[in-house]
């Protein structure tokens, strides 16, 4: 390990720690000598990072510091980079630009030694993915769900039959082929996922959830099983597909009835 990368080691198991951390602690998770670790707290302290504490008592970040946003190692540029390019990929318009405006701000703050790996990566995404959904604003459902408020949308089956719903989103799931609005139904008084694609028209009413978003997601992953994990051996299934595959034999039964819903 890169000194450079051990210092903003310390610092990081420093201010997530909630009381002093010895010596021996750090070297153990960094895997060096007690007495590096000594040198090492020197340095930052001589460099005014605000570490209290001494040998033998263990050491404290004082409350409020912060890193500035120049200290990436190589592979965390990369995986920056990486990382906004793939949001080209999930059709949400809003989180697209976000990542335009991070990887902007990104290649400002970076030093130059490290900037041509975002403006020049090596590497290439592909922009295949799901296509932005002609009516639903991705932006506004994310808004929903961060506020807990209702949607009351009107939704399109697979056979083109039209239903008005009130829902409850807790989550959206970005898949390769489509975007799935995770919500608590009204009409159905179940948990159902609508495509994003099949959303005909929407409006954000004033109600809130009778209950915490994080709760249903909480209920709503107890009763699907769902892990976020890439399946590997069967890239080219669909979503609803991909959402069964991690799921109670049960629960894949519900999820294939509310396909045809």
């Amino acid at each position: 390990m890169r000194r450079a990368d051990r210092l903003f080691d310390i610092i990081q198991v420093l201010r997530t720690a909630k009381g002093p951390v010895t010596a021996e602690t750090l070297a153990q998770h960094l895997e060096v000598t007690v007495r590096t670790v000594y040198r090492d707290v020197a340095t930052l302290q001589a460099r005014r990072v605000p570490i209290e504490g001494a040998a033998g008592i263990g050491y404290m970040l004082r409350r409020g510091f912060d890193l500035p946003p120049l200290m990436f190692s190589t592979d965390e540029i990369e995986a920056i980079a990486v990382a906004m390019r793939m949001l080209r990929r999930t059709g949400d318009a809003g989180l697209q630009a976000a990542a335009e405006t991070v990887l902007s701000k990104v290649t400002v703050a970076v030093p130059d030694a490290l900037r041509a790996h975002l403006t020049e990566p090596p590497f290439v995404v592909s922009r295949r993915g799901a296509p932005p959904p002609p009516v639903a604003d991705l932006t506004a459902i994310r808004a929903a769900i961060r506020e807990e408020r209702k949607l009351r949308i009107g939704y399109g089956d697979e056979n083109g039959a039209r239903t008005e719903r009130i829902i409850w989103p807790f989550a959206i799931a970005y898949f390769a082929q489509s975007t799935l609005v995770n919500a608590w139904c009204e009409l159905r008084d179940d948990f159902r996922h609508f495509r994003a694609d099949r959303i005909l028209d929407w409006n954000m009413l004033d109600e809130g959830f009778p209950i915490s978003g994080k709760t249903l997601f909480a209920r709503w992953q107890g009763r699907f099983g769902f892990e976020d994990k890439t399946n590997v051996s069967n890239p080219t299934r669909s979503p609803q597909q991909q959402i069964t595959a991690t799921s109670t034999p049960r629960a894949q039964e519900q999820v294939r009835r509310q396909g045809r819903q």
